[in-house]
């Protein structure tokens, strides 16, 4: 007769999530986990799979809670250019006002694991690739429109502002100094104008 389990998985992942964000991969020990997540380390293993199976689901949890956000906001219909701008400027004060220095969790993968795990990396990629799908969608809504000059390339502009939009987040995570943060947007959307 099999055991039914005496936890709930999907708030255990969450509180998995919120540990590998707070402390990362490599920081975050079998025990953290157990200690955090109250369930005995078999059960850990025999439902979610090795620490690094736990951390690619938690990802995974991250993206599909964070990631979509981005895509709705440049999606919405009408002028292009001020969800552009608007997204910027909401990526620069979230890395302002993150005091627990936390980040994103999908930078803090791409920066603490990048090409060493093949998993992470394409989980990042993939999320990126999203996030710079819908804004060279709105960029080339916003040339269409006459909102964003012709002689500016949409593709580059995307690419330049996923860049930058990932670079806040590193940048908040070690001093969150609004000050820096938000000449640094301010100055890549003058690109736009």
């Amino acid at each position: 007769m099999a055991r039914t389990k005496e936890f709930d998985p999907d708030a255990a992942l969450q509180s998995a999530l919120e540990l590998f964000w707070e402390r990362g991969y490599e920081a975050t020990s079998m025990a953290d986990l157990v200690e955090r997540l109250g369930i005995a380390r078999a059960s850990l293993y025999g439902t979610f799979g090795s620490k690094r199976e736990l951390y690619l689901k938690a990802l995974e949890r991250y993206r599909e809670q964070h990631g979509p956000r981005a895509v709705e906001e440049l999606s919405q219909p009408g002028p292009a250019l001020p969800a552009v701008r608007a997204l910027v400027r909401r990526f620069a004060d979230e890395a302002a006002c993150d005091v627990l220095g936390r980040g994103c969790f999908v930078t803090n993968t791409a920066v603490e694991l990048g090409v060493r795990d093949s998993g992470s990396a394409r989980r990042v990629e993939e999320s990126w690739n999203s996030l710079e799908t819908a804004l060279t969608s709105a960029l080339m809504r916003a040339r269409a429109q006459g909102e964003l000059p012709p002689g500016r390339d949409p593709v580059a502009l995307a690419r330049m502002l996923l860049v930058l939009l990932q670079g806040l987040r590193v940048v908040g995570k070690v001093t969150p100094d609004s000050g820096r943060l938000r000449d640094a947007a301010d100055q890549a959307l003058t690109l736009l104008d």
